[in-house]
């Protein structure tokens, strides 16, 4: 079934019914067009507030980033925003592909539905003319027909008049046959012009105006069709993100389930452990007697007895009541405003950052010789500063020390090794600590690395590995207790870092003993 055919008569009902069906097109563009607009807000939105909730400062300069609700809180942001990115993306694909082309093949629709309808008006305004012709010829051979039976009627009436001359006579039949034959050309021209009529009446309702309508048939189908293509447009914009949005929602997931509580409590021990150790107990002091008062070995602030407080670079600091005003920081060159720990730990990452650029820039020059490629083989006072070196002893010295007085107080000591991995040979290793933590430290005890020797012995294995650990440097062991290591060797983690800076590994050939804590990367199982 065609328009041509079913609804030849219906002109003003195709006009009414194309110029819907293109109004209908322009306003689904203006839809998508402000669809376009909403997304680009809500993605703009999107953006604003992840920047408004990201960390301002690096991440090596923001202590809060080490924690793990920290930094799936910037992946969840990290997240939203490709997810804004997305929204963008469909905003971006619609505006092409709906707005622009449907845009265009509108303005092509009206153009072409106004040929056709000029066409078809073209085509009434000729058979109204044709009309009109008929209708004059028609009138035309009326009146000359009235005119000739008149004239005729005139003619028969002097004809029968005896008082009419002969001469009036043969006018008035000359006029009627005059008339009669002006009615026989009227008529002839009346026949001719129906005939013409009828024929172009014809091939109007029959072809000229059925191929009229049947464009118009085949114009708007073509528009549906295309604004049904539209329509999918707008879903299938949304299922090309679906794969990435469903990625960014799976990592937003994946940051929810990395949150660790342990290893946050673990991570702020590291960053804010001093070092310090515990106050004793404060004595009774009897003033009654106060020719016999003697200071207190325990009391806070007070040297204890047989253990003198240093004085100069030396001097071993003692943790305070730590609950009081604190006074305000200077920062020093060598972090002495930091407690013991984190002063250690300061100190090492600082001569791990100057081997690290002493080794870039070995590695930019060409070596003078074999053995200076290797920048281990340097020896350790020609690419580190002396004076880093001095202060981290000293830190050790300071850390050991306050671990030492820390076991003479107490009952039980820790299980890890207080100060440096045992002596195979020693038997008698807590009771020596005990007693050497007692004395006075010397000189050349203060200078005396972290990993010299160790509190007690670990003759008993444990059965099985409790994690494993990868050496993120390079260790030499050359003490005893100690174990060397390649750096990004896989190691058997054997007893975790009691808080001494020290954990127990066996290598896969081989060997246990104790290597740095913060040479490694562990995982626990």
């Amino acid at each position: 079934m065609d328009w041509g055919t079913e609804l030849w008569d219906q002109f003003e009902v195709l006009e009414r019914h194309t110029q819907w069906g293109l109004d209908l097109l322009d306003r689904y563009v203006k839809f998508v067009k402000e669809r376009t607009e909403v997304e680009q807000a809500y993605a703009k939105q999107l953006r604003s507030l992840v920047k408004k909730y990201l960390p301002k400062r690096p991440a090596k300069d923001d202590p809060e980033s080490k924690f793990s609700q920290q930094q799936s809180f910037v992946q969840i942001l990290q997240e939203v925003n490709d997810f804004a990115g997305q929204r963008e993306l469909v905003a971006e694909n619609l505006s092409v592909r709906v707005c622009l082309e449907l845009t265009k093949y509108s303005q092509e629709m009206k153009q072409e539905r106004k040929m056709h309808f000029q066409e078809g008006r073209r085509a009434q305004q000729q058979l109204e003319n044709g009309f009109k012709q008929l209708e004059n010829s028609k009138r035309k051979f009326e009146r000359d027909c009235r005119e000739a039976e008149k004239a005729a009627q005139t003619a028969e009436r002097l004809d029968q008049d005896i008082n009419a001359t002969k001469a009036d006579v043969e006018k008035a039949k000359q006029q009627a046959h005059l008339r009669s034959h002006m009615a026989e050309e009227s008529k002839n021209e009346y026949a001719a012009q129906l005939q013409r009529f009828n024929r172009d009446q014809a091939h109007f309702y029959f072809s000229q105006m059925p191929q009229i309508f049947d464009k118009l048939q085949d114009m708007d189908e073509r528009r549906a069709t295309r604004l049904g293509a539209g329509y999918g447009l707008l879903s299938e914009a949304e299922l090309e993100v679906v794969p990435i949005i469903a990625k960014c929602l799976e990592g937003m997931k994946v940051a929810a389930n990395a949150v660790d509580p342990k290893n946050d409590s673990q991570v702020l021990i590291e960053l804010h452990k001093s070092g310090f150790a515990r106050p004793g107990d404060v004595e009774f002091e009897d003033f009654s007697q106060p020719m016999n008062r003697a200071p207190s070995d325990s009391s806070l602030g007070t040297p204890s007895e047989g253990r003198p407080e240093l004085r100069g670079p030396g001097r071993i600091r003692t943790k305070r009541w730590p609950f009081g005003k604190k006074n305000k920081t200077v920062v020093t060159e060598d972090f002495s405003h930091l407690p013991p720990e984190q002063q250690r730990k300061r100190l090492q990452q600082q001569l791990e950052e100057r081997s690290r650029e002493l080794q870039k820039e070995v590695d930019q020059r060409e070596p003078l010789s074999p053995e200076w490629a290797d920048p281990r083989a340097l020896p350790w006072n020609d690419f580190a500063a002396p004076s880093s070196q001095a202060w981290l002893a000293e830190a050790e010295s300071r850390v050991l020390s306050n671990r030492g007085d820390s076991l003479s107080r107490h009952a039980r000591p820790p299980d890890p090794p207080a100060s440096a991995p045992p002596d195979s040979s020693s038997n008698g290793g807590s009771q020596d600590t005990k007693e050497s933590s007692e004395e006075p430290p010397s000189e050349e005890s203060q200078d005396t690395p972290i990993y010299t020797e160790f509190d007690e012995d670990f003759e008993e294995e444990p059965t099985s590995p409790i994690g494993h650990c990868v050496a993120i440097y390079h260790f030499e062991g050359s003490s005893e207790g100690t174990i060397s290591m390649a750096e990004g060797e896989d190691l058997s983690l054997m007893e975790e870092d009691k808080g001494d800076g020290w954990t127990r590994v066996r290598r896969k050939e081989g060997g246990e003993g104790y290597v740095p804590t913060s040479y490694l990367r562990v995982t626990l199982n």
